[in-house]
């Protein structure tokens, strides 16, 4: 990762982003999606003990002014989020997760108005409006279908992931990446362990393990290159240039998930699912090209 510059960085984390919901598609039948965020998280904890023991940065945790912001990055940016997602899964394609992923965007606008006292311009509505009708071709394409309940989950949980930016942007600056993807594992770790306890007395989860190199595959993906690697990538990104132009390039990750579900066939090429993509990813950059050129304006640096 230190041989990586910020943008290499960012760039990085954009291919590891687009494959993980078609990894979390293929998990679907060999293990259960609690079970799956519980092993990946405790997979990223362990890639990074010796590194973390050798730097004494586990006490780093604790402290009164990082222990509540990983609370909240683990259980609302990995635990809560991502295993709703592999429920999700379970029902929809990887390419329409990844499309309906996109109303992020509306969801960061409404938190910036109610915390930050932001109002949005009219560009900003339009191109949220463009991100909701992306939403609507895919979730009216498959209304009362199998695939509509896990869209409808989809787009109920991606609004904790701005929850989770807001969190890391509080961070201590002097916390290197490596130690911030870390830290959210083993946070999302801790609080896996109580919601996959609700989740089974529930019956929310399916109950699934079937031992195998596909199983190592997946768990390998999911942990070391997914949680470990790729939030690691993720972190040295945003902390080196403005969130706004990191967002606008992670923006085109679905691209990377529809290409790469439909060459290993969890998805087939179809109009509905092409028209929300364009139609998502132009509001999505619209509005983040605008927030971009905001910033610009104001401190007079792109």
């Amino acid at each position: 990762m230190k041989s990586l510059n910020p943008v290499q960085a960012l760039w990085f984390s954009v291919l590891i982003t687009g494959i993980y919901p078609v990894a979390g598609k293929f998990a679907v039948g060999v293990i259960s999606p609690s079970l799956l965020l519980l092993c990946s998280t405790a997979l990223a904890v362990l890639f990074f003990a010796p590194w973390l023991t050798k730097n004494k940065l586990w006490g780093r945790y604790f402290k009164k002014d990082t222990f509540l912001l990983f609370c909240m990055m683990g259980s609302f940016g990995t635990a809560l989020p991502f295993l709703l997602i592999f429920i999700a899964l379970v029902y929809t394609t990887p390419a329409n997760a990844a499309i309906l992923n996109q109303i992020e965007v509306v969801y960061s606008l409404i938190l910036a108005a109610i915390f930050l006292g932001e109002r949005p311009t009219g560009k900003q509505l339009l191109g949220t409006a463009l991100v909701v009708c992306g939403v609507l071709i895919i979730l009216t394409g498959e209304r009362f279908s199998i695939r509509w309940k896990g869209d409808l989950i989809v787009i109920c949980t991606v609004w904790m992931f701005q929850m989770s930016h807001i969190f890391a942007k509080k961070l201590p600056a002097d916390l290197p990446p490596r130690a911030i993807s870390a830290g959210r594992a083993l946070f999302a770790f801790v609080f896996s362990l109580p919601i996959m306890f609700v989740l089974k007395k529930f019956s929310f989860d399916v109950n699934t393990f079937v031992p195998g190199w596909k199983l190592i595959g997946i768990l390998f993906y999911m942990g070391i290159i997914n949680y470990a690697i790729g939030n690691a990538a993720w972190y040295k990104a945003i902390r080196n240039m403005d969130l706004s132009k990191a967002t606008a390039v992670i923006l085109c990750y679905p691209v990377i998930t529809y290409g790469v579900s439909v060459m290993l066939g969890t998805d087939t090429l179809n109009f509905t699912q092409a028209a929300g993509l364009i139609l998502a990813l132009g509001g999505a950059y619209l509005v983040t090209h605008i927030i971009r050129k905001g910033k610009k304006n104001e401190t007079g640096v792109v």
